[in-house]
């Protein structure tokens, strides 16, 4: 950063007092994601209304459950002391900006709200910058390697099978060729797809209620009707299932 100042970028699992106070007093600057606890709620409703400030993502972010890329959102800020109290924390307290990005949870079917209800995510940070720059700056600390770990933790890393090295060796390959393979689908299905998690690739794509019929010595495939991801399903069989190009 600038000046050559050190900025630290880590998730909510580092959002310990003693690594942020030790931070802060070598002087370097943080960004840790602030996990929606109490106090940071309080903190976060006590945000004026008037001062949240519209952005743009530069790069559209897939919202799983709305199966949409967003590309827009609110942000705030605020001052925010952490990690104060004197016996359980003793040496820990320290003072940042807590610098907060809300989105719009989206309607099913285009139904209307009463009240806008929104989901946060919070940045506890001493860094310089505006609050657009610094919250961008937090989320570029994930890459590729992030999403495949957290990937293959919530499925098959999730627990080995076995006391034997061979056998979690082997486990090991099948989960590395079985996220190879959802990615490559999820490419091929849609643009949404193509970032999206893979637990939302199984959902949207493999575990699907169907029923196979035969009829003229061919077997036909029965969907769900009015199934969101139908299209998507469909670009990604014909594409599969093309004939190989002409010699």
């Amino acid at each position: 950063c600038g000046a050559g100042t050190l900025l630290v970028r880590a998730d909510s699992g580092f959002y310990v007092g003693e690594l942020i106070a030790e931070i802060a007093r070598s002087g370097a600057w943080f960004s840790i994601t602030a996990p929606l606890r109490t106090p940071i709620r309080a903190a976060i409703a006590a945000i004026s209304e008037t001062s949240w400030k519209p952005i743009t993502y530069a790069r559209p972010v897939p919202d799983a459950e709305s199966a949409t890329m967003i590309t827009r959102a609110e942000i705030a800020e605020t001052s925010y002391t952490a990690f104060a109290n004197p016996s359980a924390q003793a040496g820990q307290k320290t003072t940042g900006r807590l610098i907060v990005r809300r989105t719009p949870v989206p309607t099913v079917g285009g139904q209307g709200q009463l009240v806008t209800i929104y989901r946060y995510h919070a940045v506890f940070t001493n860094s310089p910058y505006d609050p657009i720059t610094a919250e961008a700056q937090h989320r570029d600390r994930a890459g590729a390697i992030e999403q495949v770990f957290a990937d293959l933790n919530a499925s098959a890393l999730a627990h080995f099978p076995s006391g034997r090295f061979a056998a979690n060796a082997a486990w090991l390959s099948l989960a590395a060729l079985t996220h190879n393979l959802l990615r490559a689908a999820g490419c091929l299905a849609s643009p949404f797809h193509a970032k999206a998690r893979t637990s939302t690739l199984r959902q949207h794509l493999i575990h699907v209620a169907a029923r196979t019929t035969r009829s003229a010595r061919r077997i036909h495939l029965h969907l769900p009707r009015d199934w969101p991801w139908a299209q998507d399903w469909n670009r990604l069989f014909t594409t599969a299932h093309a004939p190989p190009p002409a010699p």
